[in-house]
């Protein structure tokens, strides 16, 4: 059977929101890229949102065959994301509306993250669709990383989302690995379908690209470390700080290109400025905000290294699209970072969280521009296995092999 029209529910953060900020991050952009490659391959998509301030328009159209749709459900602003889940039955309710004003049926639907996941998971029943989903991440995998910051029921709907989706998408076999390790999905339900990255924005420019997006971030000739990242304690920026501490060297700088977001965020940046002054390097450490996301090029490009010192990732966008434009990167060894760093070709991978163990493999790459150059070529080479027309190709024949199949019952 063709598919001719896909809902993806994303309904905690839109995919025209900022990247970095909020709840936007990675999954934004996932979102949002594969809406649009789908929709150039001749499937429509609707993102189905929660509507957060006054005025926004029921529907956007970002491009011809994808719309965003903004769902009424609870006080149209920012609530924290950890209390969507008590809008469901709105967002269900709202749904079954906007599909009822539009004279519309969907073929299937694909849900981003657990709160989304518990909404496609009502709406497959009641529309008799099959459901597709992807967690990006997992509230076990968070616990066992060391951070508990999730409501008590995610674990239990994530449960009940794993029992009756049709198809799970895993990032990487780490992720599939947890999927099945820690909630005992199976494992034939399960595709890894990597996400991909934009490569007419993140590239390898060349040495005038560089230089020139050096002199715009007005860096001279400093070694120039980077994190990207939401300000959270997930995403490990107070060890990219004590990372620049270790290492060493007064001329080196920090770029951290990113805002708070949930309920730590605040907390965690007034800690970065804590930390930043207690270990002496406030001066070395840039507080950039959250940038439009084809303007992070700029940054990844003027860096030498990128750090992604996360506790735990899916997948590790941020760490593809420096590897894009070609700049190399150190990262903690854990998720899908595995997969996407070549230890010793691409980067390098650090087991542990001691600033020293990053602060290592740093100085080496600073100290030694031949070996910083041929990584960053290797990255970029390897980088060219993802992009978002593949990813959108693979995933319209997993979609429509649904289509033709019996749907999955609770189990």
């Amino acid at each position: 059977m063709s598919l001719r029209r896909l809902a993806l529910l994303s309904v905690h953060t839109s995919p025209l929101a900022q990247p970095g900020a909020g709840d936007g991050g990675g999954m934004n952009v996932y979102v949002r890229a594969l809406a649009s490659a789908l929709a150039r391959a001749g499937v429509e998509c609707d993102v189905l949102t929660r509507r957060d301030h006054p005025g926004q328009p029921a529907i956007v159209e970002v491009e011809p065959g994808f719309r965003v749709v903004h769902l009424g459900a609870g006080p149209a602003e920012a609530l924290p994301k950890h209390t969507l889940v008590d809008l469901v039955d709105q967002l269900f309710d709202a749904t079954l509306d906007h599909l009822a004003a539009e004279d519309l049926r969907y073929d299937a639907l694909h849900a981003n993250y657990w709160i989304s996941g518990d909404l496609g998971h009502r709406l497959k029943h009641a529309l008799d669709l099959p459901l597709v989903a992807t967690f990006h991440t997992l509230a076990r995998v968070k616990a066992d990383a060391g951070v508990d910051d999730d409501p008590a029921q995610r674990a239990r709907i994530e449960q009940e989302i794993i029992s009756c989706a049709d198809l799970m998408l895993a990032s990487t076999p780490d992720e599939r690995e947890q999927l099945v390790g820690l909630y005992g999905a199976e494992a034939d339900r399960i595709e890894i379908v990597p996400p991909g990255v934009d490569h007419e924005i993140f590239s390898n420019a060349g040495p005038a690209a560089r230089a020139s997006a050096r002199a715009a971030l007005d860096l001279d000739d400093r070694p120039a470390l980077l994190f990207v990242g939401r300000i959270q304690p997930l995403k490990g920026a107070r060890l990219a700080v004590r990372t620049l501490a270790a290492l060493g060297d007064p001329r080196a700088v920090l770029l951290i290109v990113g805002g708070p977001s949930g309920p730590a965020g605040a907390t965690e940046l007034e800690e970065l400025h804590r930390l930043a002054r207690a270990l002496g390097v406030m001066e070395q450490v840039r507080f950039v905000p959250p940038q439009p996301h084809e303007r992070l090029a700029t940054f990844y490009r003027a860096a030498d290294v990128c750090l992604v010192p996360s506790r735990t990732e899916s997948f590790g966008l941020v760490a593809l699209e420096a590897a894009a434009c070609g700049t190399p990167v150190v990262a903690a060894s854990v998720g899908g970072l595995r997969s996407l760093v070549h230890d010793g070709g691409t980067g390098f991978l650090i087991d542990g969280r001691d600033p020293v163990d990053f602060a290592g493999p740093v100085s080496l790459l600073l100290s030694d521009p031949e070996l910083t150059a041929a990584m960053g070529a290797n990255a970029e080479s390897r980088s060219r296995r993802y992009a978002w027309s593949m990813t959108a190709a693979r995933l319209r024949r997993l979609y429509e092999d649904l289509l033709a199949r019996e749907p999955v019952s609770c189990l």
